[in-house]
């Protein structure tokens, strides 16, 4: 991916049905090498595969990975999350602010994100030509393939800002697309959202998790509202979640949240083979003293609760005897285990209590926020919020998302970037910062092949 550009990644598209196989995530065997693109979609398990190809994209080689190439790992770096030990390496230039427009760390966020967007509009194109497929397994996998290039383009506008929302597959298009505003970006992301809404259903398709249902895409949909400060909207689309008390229950004690039966998940990650666990795990669960890549940071540990229940069981520490580690610990098997117990959570029920407190909050609903956010601070063994004013709300507000999500997808650094106040938490304790620093560069490589990608964002 550190080669790729977004000119090419359709030649990508060309092989991508007769080479990637699906067994590491549905377990089944490789369909699709057999047989050509279009034969794909008129068949209900190839077709099945062609779309969950996809999650075993966004798993391995994606912003929302769990290893080192993910939100979660990277932006704990730019923050006040993780340090970093292995300086020198790929992520020293986020954890320094010394990020370049040819870093390429950053060109592989932007076309890693590309390419499964490309994939999406691949699999979206081929089920409109199907012509055998049931309505119902069309109907399915549309919503899904929606949700995915709704997802992607969530986490590049809030990275890069201004950027591209492709649609097409068509070389000639995308060779020469342009970057849309970020409302603009946001009105299609809720175009694609709505359509994914009306064509998924209640129920997920098996047992599991691993597949959206429609209260994953209304999930994204309520962080969507959310950044857009449409309190109404983030807290009717949270509500709709919440209310599924026969799916998802919050009150499931923290050591538990994060296995793979957790009834708070809303939608995980399943790991590549049978007995395997997550890439958080292999990142963070293995590390001995001294750590060999990142620790949480003492100012985030000092800053937590002290009977925080979150602070005994997601996170581990570790001593060599002088000198003590703290890692997060949210994932703790860092290995086969024969049965995997842990899948990736990338929605679970807390976000949604949290959306919902800040977006009741915003509207002046005290009682009902502080409610919100006392169902987490409770499960969480902390005693009850009593703030009523609304910028001790909202101050209490943010530092439960802090320790509730840290080390989660980018979660804190989306958190103070839209909020505002990343000026004010980073210039103290990153030497490197600057206030341009709030958006990514667009690869340089990209404006050079794509002038209409112009202007570079400020800074760089």
């Amino acid at each position: 991916m550190k080669t790729l550009t977004i000119n090419n990644i359709f030649i990508i598209l060309v092989s991508f049905f007769c080479f990637v196989s699906c067994e590491d995530y549905l377990e089944l065997n490789d369909p699709i090498g057999q047989l050509p693109t279009p034969e794909v979609f008129e068949d209900a398990q190839t077709a099945t595969s062609a779309v969950t190809t996809l999650y075993a994209k966004l798993r391995d080689a994606s912003s929302i990975s769990g290893g080192q190439t993910g939100l979660g790992f990277l932006m704990g770096l730019y923050t006040d999350e993780l340090d970093y030990y292995a300086l020198g390496e790929h992520a020293d230039s986020f954890y320094q602010h010394q990020i370049i427009a040819s870093d390429p760390t950053v060109a592989e966020l932007w076309n890693s994100s590309y390419h499964i967007i490309f994939m999406s509009n691949s699999v979206l194109e081929g089920l409109e030509n199907s012509e055998s497929l049931n309505i119902d397994v069309k109907n399915q996998l549309r919503g899904e393939a929606l949700f995915v290039r709704a997802l992607m383009h969530f986490y590049l506008v809030n990275l890069f800002g201004d950027v591209p929302y492709v649609l097409t597959t068509d070389y000639a298009l995308n060779s020469q697309f342009s970057r849309m505003p970020v409302q603009d970006v946001y009105e299609q992301m809720l175009i694609d959202l709505i359509e994914a809404q009306s064509l998924l259903t209640s129920s997920y398709v098996s047992f599991e998790r691993t597949r959206p249902n429609k209260w994953v895409v209304t999930s994204l949909m309520a962080r969507v509202y959310l950044y857009l400060e449409q309190w109404d909207a983030a807290e009717r689309a949270s509500t709709q979640v919440i209310n599924n008390a026969g799916l998802y229950d919050l009150q499931v004690p923290i050591e538990a949240v994060f296995l793979k039966a957790s009834p708070s998940a809303i939608w995980q990650l399943k790991p590549k083979n049978a007995g395997d666990n997550t890439l958080e795990g292999i990142l963070y669960a293995l590390s001995s003293p001294p750590p060999q890549v990142a620790a949480l940071t003492t100012d985030f540990i000092e800053d937590m609760e002290a009977l925080d229940l979150r602070r005994q069981h997601w996170i581990h520490e570790v001593t060599d005897g002088t000198d003590t580690w703290y890692l997060p610990y949210k994932y703790q098997q860092g290995s086969n285990t024969g049965t995997s117990m842990e899948y990736s959570v990338v929605f679970r029920l807390s976000e949604q209590y949290l959306i919902r407190a800040e977006a009741r909050a915003r509207q002046g609903y005290i009682t009902d926020a502080q409610a919100d956010l006392n169902a987490v601070r409770l499960r969480a063994g902390l005693d009850a919020i009593t703030a009523s004013g609304m910028a001790e709300l909202m101050a209490a507000i943010t530092a439960e998302r802090r320790f509730e999500l840290f080390t989660e997808f980018g979660h804190r650094w989306f958190d103070i970037k839209r909020l505002g106040i990343a000026d004010t938490v980073l210039d103290p304790i990153k030497p490197g910062w600057i206030s341009t620093q709030v958006l990514l560069p667009i690869p340089d490589s990209e404006l050079l092949r794509n002038p209409n990608l112009n202007p570079q964002n400020p800074g760089y």
